[in-house]
């Protein structure tokens, strides 16, 4: 969630490198941006809705932050955005994050003589930083100093008018520091400086970074320098862009076929490390949030019926209450795309407290999850732009049904299975993709959308339901098709839709379609047969892995209802790719 960007350089143009840094975080989900340039003072350009043109004079200088914001303290407008700057004009500040204590520091700064001109908790950053300044201190102290007041979770760059420095700190957000040919960056995203890093640094808790001469790293609680090392880094870019197509989610859709295959090209070695830390553990939790979630659902699942052993899928804000059942002999299998979701890196670190292994299932290198876990599988999916999880969550998919069938000798046979399956995707577009965009015009009006499914596909009813909403924001709801009679079947009455996932025409979920069909639901069936109950129909091949796949034409609906109703499927309302705040 937001997007930070910081830039030192010897040419001058730090604050061009800034904005295209912040253009490419764009993706991220934000409400306003802004950066700032040092440029004989500070130059500060902030502007509320999506990024636009930044003014020439904005290109220049020898250093710059930037940022995108997604509100939490204060309402969106021009004032609240970033970067925020201190009483003196003279220090710039952006930050991710959440300052837990920043009304009792707005009340201690007041005392000093200090106003606020904003409704954010940010404000108070660059006000304590002018404080320590005012005492003689150097920039990077009075840096640290100022955090070391700070209760919450941050991730801050800033730049001085009066200092040639640029200082990143973190505390529960992710920052990576980048390098090149005497450039110097800073990110909440390796996407933001990919293109001109060739090595870089990832911060971990309680460290702080200067860029002046060189980078040096800090101890924020002691003062104390830190050791640490830089990689290399070889990010492939190419895959970031659209390639021809109108919107990165039906990009993304569209490469669903290489993201299974990916997956599944896991080294024997790390599986089979993998394997032997869930057979030695008492108890095993999938842990995940949103989509990440049906696939910790969808795991237990694959755990359960394939390998006979209880996985208990637990969403990662609510991992909390079950922390007195972790011990040394548990097993956490953390799902993240980017690694950096705050409430699944705190129940990570409550876990790895107790003395659990984890294990960790993610799409980006160098993320905070793939420093906290024991071991970790990348899901190779490629960069996922589009903030609804399409790729991704078949990925994930994919890695726990790896992992289910190796736990009983059998991961050559799944291997070959899921490249079965993704040979299969192109023809399921290929067959879907017209009849999700005539029903999506049928359908742009509901007010909701029923989803049904039996086993595996109740998970997969649950993700349908989701994408739908999200994206469309049209209301959906997904459970498993037995319980329509349980409450649900009372709101459903003529042309309410009902999309009902079928492996087949003899799927037990076909009976619950009838039950709403004869109460007069429009009924939408996802199955390699087509039952005489459905009034539409998506044509699945037959396939062991038909639980992964159906879900394609639904992903594909979601996109063309969100532009039969004029939305932005990449960037839907409120919504943010990284969560990085509880």
């Amino acid at each position: 969630m937001c997007g930070i960007i910081g830039v030192l350089c010897k040419n001058s143009n730090a604050g061009k490198i800034a904005y295209e840094g912040l253009k490419r975080l764009d993706y991220r989900g934000y409400d306003s941006w802004g950066l700032a340039v040092k440029n004989d003072g500070l130059l500060i350009y902030k502007r509320t809705g999506k990024i636009t043109k930044l003014p020439k004079k904005m290109f220049y200088g020898s250093c710059a932050i930037g940022h995108t914001r997604w509100a939490t303290h204060g309402k969106i407008s021009v004032r609240n955005a970033h970067p925020h700057i201190s009483q003196n004009g003279k220090i710039a500040v952006v930050h991710n994050g959440v300052i837990e204590n920043f009304q009792e520091l707005r009340d201690f700064l007041a005392k000093k003589g200090f106003s606020f001109s904003t409704e954010t908790d940010t404000e108070v950053i660059p006000m304590l930083i002018e404080l320590y300044l005012s005492r003689n201190l150097c920039f990077r102290e009075s840096v640290r100093k100022a955090l070391l007041h700070l209760k919450g979770s941050y991730a801050i760059v800033a730049i001085s008018e009066l200092h040639n420095s640029l200082i990143g700190a973190r505390r529960g957000s992710p920052l990576v520091a980048g390098f090149a040919n005497g450039t110097f960056l800073l990110a909440s995203d390796m996407q933001a400086i990919a293109p001109y890093a060739t090595k870089a640094m990832f911060l971990e808790d309680s460290e702080l970074i200067e860029f002046n001469r060189k980078a040096k790293v800090y101890d924020i609680e002691t003062g104390k320098r830190i050791n640490k090392p830089v990689k290399k880094i070889d990010l492939k870019l190419h895959s970031a862009d659209k390639r021809g197509f109108e919107h990165y989610m039906l990009k993304e859709i569209y490469e669903q076929e290489q993201a299974i295959k990916n997956a599944s090209l896991q080294s024997n070695a790390l599986i089979e490390k993998v394997t032997k830390l869930i057979k030695q553990a008492e108890k095993v939790f999938i842990i995940g949030c949103g989509t990440s979630m049906h696939a910790a659902m969808f795991g237990s699942y694959f755990f359960a019926s394939i390998a006979s052993i209880q996985a208990n899928a637990i969403l990662a804000s609510e991992f909390q209450n079950f922390l007195n059942l972790v011990n040394k002999r548990t097993v956490v299998i953390a799902l993240s795309q980017s690694g950096e979701t705050a409430d699944i890196l705190e129940a990570v670190k409550s876990a790895k407290e107790k003395g659990a292994s984890v294990i960790g299932i993610v799409n980006v290198v160098g993320s905070s999850l793939t420093r906290l876990a024991d071991a970790t599988i990348m899901m190779n999916a490629g960069p996922e732009i589009c903030v609804l999880a399409t790729k991704s969550y078949l990925a994930q998919l994919s890695v726990l049904y790896l992992l289910a069938n190796s736990l009983i000798k059998k991961h050559e046979q799944a291997k070959k299975e899921l490249s079965e399956a993704a040979r299969l995707v192109p023809t399921i577009i290929k067959t879907n993709e017209s009849k999700a965009k005539r029903l999506a015009k049928k359908l742009k009006n509901a007010k909701s959308i029923f989803i049904i499914g039996k086993r595996e596909s109740a998970v997969t009813a649950l993700e349908a339901a989701l994408k739908i909403k999200e994206v469309s924001y049209i209301h959906a709801e997904g459970f498993a098709s037995a319980e329509l009679k349980h409450g649900t079947i009372a709101l459903i009455e003529k042309n309410v839709p009902v999309i009902a996932f079928a492996s087949d025409a003899s799927d037990e979920s076909i009976t619950n379609a009838i039950e709403a069909k004869s109460r007069g639901g429009f009924i939408i069936g996802v199955s390699s047969e087509k039952a005489k109950c459905f009034d539409y129909f998506f044509a699945i091949p037959k396939s062991k892995l038909f639980s992964i796949l159906s879900i394609i034409p639904i992903q594909l609906l979601a996109y063309y209802l969100a532009l039969s109703r004029n939305l932005d499927p990449d960037k839907p309302r409120n919504l943010a790719k990284s969560v990085t705040v509880k």
